[in-house]
């Protein structure tokens, strides 16, 4: 499967942002799917999972409460809408997709490209 990331940009402290992860290749139904990020200098941290059906979540410390992944089938499309975003959120977001297991891991079988968050004040 492939996967590309979409949504990123320039905004400021506190305004929102949804990032769209695009999946070809195969549907999605098939992996579990996921959201990174990495910031400069820093290695590349988990920030939300959902499980194949979506009816499982599971969120980084950082990201609970402001952050909420959400999946379409459909679409086959994975979802990270953003609210009251900080500094510290200046990131590449990475989706990345696994076909065995969900959550807080780093071992997943796919990655997209990355897209630029930049939150300024």
């Amino acid at each position: 499967v492939q996967l590309q990331a979409s949504g990123g940009g320039l905004v400021q402290a506190g305004d929102s942002l949804r990032l769209s992860c695009a999946a070809s290749g195969r549907t999605i139904r098939d992996y579990a799917l996921a959201w990174f990020r990495q910031a400069p200098g820093q290695e590349r941290l988990f920030i939300a999972g959902v499980n194949w059906s979506g009816t499982r979540t599971q969120y980084s410390h950082d990201a609970k409460g402001r952050f909420t992944i959400s999946r379409d089938n459909a679409k086959n499309t994975v979802y990270l809408q953003m609210n009251s975003l900080k500094l510290e959120d200046t990131a590449v977001y990475y989706c990345a997709a696994d076909s065995e297991s969900w959550g807080d891991f780093y071992g997943y079988d796919y990655w997209g490209q990355g897209t630029q968050v930049t939150v300024s004040s």
